[in-house]
């Protein structure tokens, strides 16, 4: 397997993982160096990014050029405000029904196709009237057929996970689910590959699977729809209050960076989101092809038309396989690859950061590991 080093300021060599988690997770390499390199003093700042004031320029030029970049990214229209909040996508599960399920809206309806959704439908209720427009139901392992979503009239929105980490089961495409707003918790395949803005109402990912550290969650959301947060609303809540005020409070600043120079790696080193979708359904292709090969060992939890590009989940036919499976990958250096404490098995997450080289390794051991214990 070949090495990836990073050198330190004392000059000796750290070898790095690859690092399957599910998040937070697996950085690109050139980031975490112009991180490091940066850490002590921002160019011409004379002071780190740990350090700096919210409301200096330094900073304020930062957080344009991360929005710059996500805008230029993913076409975002001028129409459509970009908001850097906190709390993760679980703050997102209340914040969208209490600002666009308002009391003149029907109801808040969600698609439900793994854990992550039916957590986001559940809190929902808290706010309001919600209606499930469709449930896949455990053991979540596919999508709706054409026809199959039942979005009632008047709809304030409908809310859908791209990809749910724990299953493994994505949407490859934008989905159409009629007129209501369309609203999509992509935290885990944010910047995955183009998506047409203009077709949602809002979009929110938090960041630590492809798009920084832990501590930020993006929220694109369309202008028009603000208008539905009422003045009621606690202030931190309230998504027309963000859009509006010149920083509501301190914003998590090293995370707003963080996630400024991944989309810059994206754009420039990688070559944009199409480039990248490319480079994901590439390295995808290679795990799932070990697993169809070896079909009477490894079982692959989502259905071939839901797969993943970011999580591949499988089981082995026993617990004691996976536990060794676990074992010995993490002696070739493939961590972090034993499955979600819910469901069991194995996941691999190959977010964009991963480089092929590693999903690579892994397919090599999982076509070994099946030899020798088949």
């Amino acid at each position: 397997m070949p090495a990836i080093f990073l050198s330190t300021t004392l000059g000796s060599e750290m070898q790095r993982v690859y690092n399957f988690s599910a998040g937070p997770a697996v950085f690109p390499v050139p980031v975490l160096e112009r991180i490091r390199d940066e850490m002590l003093s921002l160019p011409g700042v004379g002071a780190s990014i740990l350090e700096i004031s919210h409301r200096s320029q330094p900073f304020i030029d930062i957080a344009n050029d991360a929005e710059r970049r996500l805008r230029q990214l993913l076409s975002i229209p001028e129409d459509y405000a970009v908001l850097f909040l906190q709390g993760g996508s679980r703050l997102q599960f209340s914040m969208i029904p209490m600002n666009l399920a308002g009391t003149s809206q029907g109801p808040a309806t969600y698609v439900v196709t793994g854990a992550w959704g039916k957590m986001a439908a559940e809190e929902a209720t808290k706010f309001g009237e919600v209606a499930v427009a469709y449930d896949a139901k455990k053991p979540y392992d596919h999508l709706p057929a054409q026809g199959e979503v039942n979005v009632p009239g008047g709809a304030a929105y409908v809310h859908y996970t791209s990809n749910e980490t724990i299953q493994g089961v994505q949407f490859p495409s934008d989905p159409d689910f009629g007129d209501a707003p369309l609203v999509c918790d992509a935290s885990s395949d944010f910047l995955h590959r183009p998506v047409d803005v203009a077709k949602y109402g809002l979009i929110y990912a938090c960041a630590q699977k492809n798009a920084g550290p832990a501590g930020v969650t993006v929220v694109i959301v369309r202008k028009a729809l603000l208008e539905r947060s009422q003045a009621t609303l606690p202030t931190y809540m309230n998504f027309k209050q963000h859009a509006e005020a010149d920083m509501l409070n301190t914003p998590p600043t090293f995370a707003i960076y963080a996630l400024g120079l991944i989309a810059k790696w994206v754009q420039e080193d990688i070559g944009g989101l199409a480039a990248m979708h490319e480079r994901n359904k590439e390295k995808a292709s290679l795990l799932y092809q070990v697993i169809d090969e070896f079909g009477d060992f490894y079982k692959g939890h989502a259905q071939v038309d839901a797969r993943s590009l970011m999580n591949v989940t499988f089981r082995l036919p026993g617990e004691e396989d996976e536990k060794a499976f676990v074992k010995g990958a993490k002696e070739r250096q493939l961590t972090d690859l034993k499955g979600h404490r819910s469901v069991g098995g194995i996941r691999a997450s190959i977010y964009n950061a991963m480089p092929r080289e590693g999903v690579e390794a892994l397919a090599s051991f999982m076509r070994e590991f099946a030899q020798s214990r088949g």
